[in-house]
């Protein structure tokens, strides 16, 4: 800890996000074997630490790195915390050495989050934070980082957190078929309604987060009133006062971006949001295309459905 104190420290601001997120919704298309989250297994804060490649660097692997002098490829991370899905071995997870040797990527070893000291429910005293990646891959409570030739062999990178279609269930499944997840897809949802809400006809304020992976950018916001046959763009911000233009080095790459629009509601109906990212990458109209028995990755539209005056709908 004492060397790692003594590198420069950095701060990045970084959205986590739990592949599980939305997951609820998945399941109530069809169930699936998941914690249920709503739409709030996701936060953003300024972690501070150092960068995972000046770390490196100390033990004599240079920047931008893709294989050892070993045949190094993976950067392991082993936490101090146990877990059922490892016997009761440690949770652990990797990502590839030449994402860890990126300066670019901002990988951190964290141990200030929000001008603070990491408290224990954040991973004290020391974690990674993976931005723009699923947020298993960011281990708490860091104990051991291995150089591997293989991506880890862990429960939670081989067994779990990786995308299927819809047609694989538990009796046919393949985990050696697919790589585990790492970037998380564009996602946006609207945290100003929700579905329990009796408005009055008339202006109301539609807002949330919008958020994509791998540090791109929100290019846009959609929001329909109509249930997705008709849209408006809305505003997008960041920081109060400060115009967010993405991919501007005015704005947070790796954090959430905001939105809000003013429409007009006169009677019940469906509200959607959908977003855009830098890359054109757009959210799929429906869950039911996406689901997969895990219920990671729902990215679907976000629908809101609302009640005015004393509509039953």
């Amino acid at each position: 800890m004492r060397d790692i104190r003594m590198l420069r420290k950095y701060n990045i601001t970084a959205t986590l996000q739990c592949a599980g997120n939305r997951r609820t919704a998945m399941s109530n298309v069809r169930t699936v074997k998941g914690v249920g989250w709503d739409v709030s297994a996701i936060g953003n804060a300024v972690w501070s630490g150092a960068k995972l490649a000046d770390v490196l660097e100390l033990v004599g692997i240079p920047n931008l790195t893709s294989v050892t002098r070993s045949g190094g490829k993976h950067v392991e991370f082993v936490s101090i915390d146990k877990c059922k899905e490892e016997n009761g071995g440690p949770y652990k997870a990797s990502i590839p050495l030449s994402q860890a040797t990126n300066p670019e990527a901002d990988v951190l070893l964290a141990y200030e989050m929000n001008g603070e000291p990491l408290n224990r429910d954040h991973g004290y005293p020391l974690r990674v934070v993976v931005p723009g990646v699923i947020g298993a891959r960011s281990v708490k409570w860091l104990d051991t980082i291995n150089i591997l030739a293989e991506e880890c062999q862990g429960f939670f990178m081989q067994k779990d957190y990786k995308m299927f279609p819809p047609s694989v269930n538990w009796d046919n499944i393949n985990w050696k078929s697919r790589r585990p997840l790492m970037d998380f897809p564009v996602q946006c949802v609207i945290c100003s309604l929700e579905d329990v809400n009796v408005m009055k006809p008339g202006k109301a304020k539609v807002s949330g987060y919008a958020v994509s992976g791998g540090g791109r950018g929100i290019e846009r916001v959609d929001i329909s009133v109509d249930g997705g046959k008709n849209w408006v763009e809305a505003s997008r911000y960041q920081k109060t006062g400060i115009p967010y233009i993405a991919d501007h080095m005015s704005s947070d790459k790796w954090a959430w971006v905001f939105f809000e629009v003013i429409i007009d509601i006169p009677h019940s109906t469906q509200i959607v949001a959908k977003a855009v990212d830098t890359a054109a990458n757009v959210q799929p109209e429906s869950v039911e295309t996406i689901w997969n028995l895990r219920g990671v990755l729902n990215t679907s539209w976000h629908r809101v459905q609302v009640r005015v005056g004393h509509s039953n709908m």
